[in-house]
């Protein structure tokens, strides 16, 4: 008798990696050759982190992606079962797992080289998603093929999140087709020159609008209504992640039905309790520590 599968709260679609992440005293210059103070091998990817930081949240998530059949790819899959992700719409072949490698100073700054030798982006009929149920669906641009054909079964039947890292042609492809954009500092500078500028702009591309700005927080808008939210007060240690914290907190939020400013307040603590741990998926807080920072930060700032 067929099993039925679960609804999902979350889907995230896009880019798994593996990372070595690398504890520096500094970045290299040329022809310098340096000592790491730790390293760090774990799972890794926007889609995939995200994935992983709504289950550690106690939502329903699965990972719709490529990993291959080696040993970064196997590591990956095993890591991504036992946080509890759904790893049965996961592609695995020869071509290699992506691999980055992130070198991380003391300031939490980080440089990260990204390896993909020839793996290529999947076809739109990769994966059957003709039975999949989710609440929730995000996106990171990686897999454009993949990810528009999804939006097109779902017929914006259920809340749709682009996480927008960076200005390439996956991201253009998904702007005007999402619910809710949420970008990164980085995506705002490439399309506009400034934040504010890119905010305008992309309002009219999509109806709900976020720019993240890192420790400066992060300002949004809504049809006319427009806002801005202060970051919470971390230490940072490794910034790895938090974007990809942020979007898997948002996007469960938004399966939750939270009210718009929790989804904020909710999406702002995962990215910066991220930041105050080594790694990104080391970081990805659970449902626990979320709510810590969370009311420590609305103790101290009444927001």
């Amino acid at each position: 008798m067929p099993t039925t599968r679960p609804c999902l709260d979350v889907l995230c679609l896009g880019h798994a990696s593996y990372d070595l992440v690398f504890s520096v005293p500094r970045h290299p210059g040329e022809d310098e050759k340096l000592f790491a103070d730790h390293l760090l091998g774990c799972g890794g990817g926007p889609a995939a982190n995200a994935a992983v930081c709504a289950a550690r949240l106690g939502y329903r998530s699965a990972f719709a992606g490529y990993l291959g059949r080696d040993v970064y790819g196997d590591s990956h899959h095993a890591e991504l079962e036992r946080t509890g992700v759904a790893t049965d719409l996961i592609v695995r072949g020869t071509s290699p797992t992506p691999l980055s490698v992130i070198l991380v100073k003391p300031d939490g700054k980080r440089a990260l080289l990204n390896y993909k030798g020839d793996t290529i982006v999947l076809p739109a009929d990769a994966i059957d998603f003709s039975d999949v149920k989710t609440k929730t669906v995000l996106f990171d641009g990686h897999e454009p093929q993949l990810s528009l054909a999804l939006l097109a079964k779902l017929g914006g039947a259920v809340p749709s999140v682009l996480d927008a890292g960076s200005l390439h042609a996956g991201t253009q492809a998904l702007l005007d087709r999402v619910d809710y954009l949420v970008c990164s500092e980085k995506f705002a500078l490439q399309y506009a020159g400034d934040e504010q500028t890119a905010l305008y702009l992309l309002a009219a591309l999509s109806p709900n609008v976020v720019v993240t700005l890192g420790e400066r927080g992060l300002i949004w808008q809504r049809g006319a209504e427009k806002g801005a939210l202060p970051a919470p007060p971390i230490t940072a240690v490794d910034t790895t992640g938090a974007g990809d914290a942020f979007h898997g907190a948002f996007a469960a939020a938004l399966a939750a039905q939270m009210a718009w400013p929790d989804i904020l307040h909710f999406a702002s603590a995962a990215g910066a309790f991220c930041c105050s741990q080594m790694g990104a998926r080391p970081g990805l807080p659970n449902r626990e520590q979320l709510q810590g920072l969370l009311s420590h930060w609305r103790k101290h700032t009444g927001c």
